[in-house]
């Protein structure tokens, strides 16, 4: 079942999140894929964090762990927490 790796951000520091992209993006490769980025999220209910919205999608949660917890993930990750104010969580598809 595939699961998405949700991401809200308000993006403080973007030349440091595009250091982030770079790294994350190169951890990534033929593990996951994006399925939103939107830097100018429109809020329509209730409190929205940030203007930046990410989903990536992965097979199946070992997928989304094999990634996330990987050493190269790891090492982008600061990047990304000092760049941002973030919230993530992971949610599972319907299939």
């Amino acid at each position: 079942m595939s699961v998405y790796f949700v991401v809200q951000e308000q993006v403080n520091d973007p030349a440091g999140l595009q250091n982030y992209m770079k790294a994350a993006r190169a951890s990534s490769l033929g593990r996951g894929r994006a399925i939103i980025v939107d830097d100018d999220v429109t809020p329509v209910e209730g409190d929205w964090h940030g203007s930046r919205l990410v989903v990536l999608e992965f097979d199946d949660d070992a997928a989304f762990r094999e990634w996330y917890d990987s050493p190269e993930y790891q090492a982008a990750l600061p990047l990304r927490l000092s760049a941002t104010d973030s919230r993530g969580a992971l949610a599972k598809g319907l299939g």
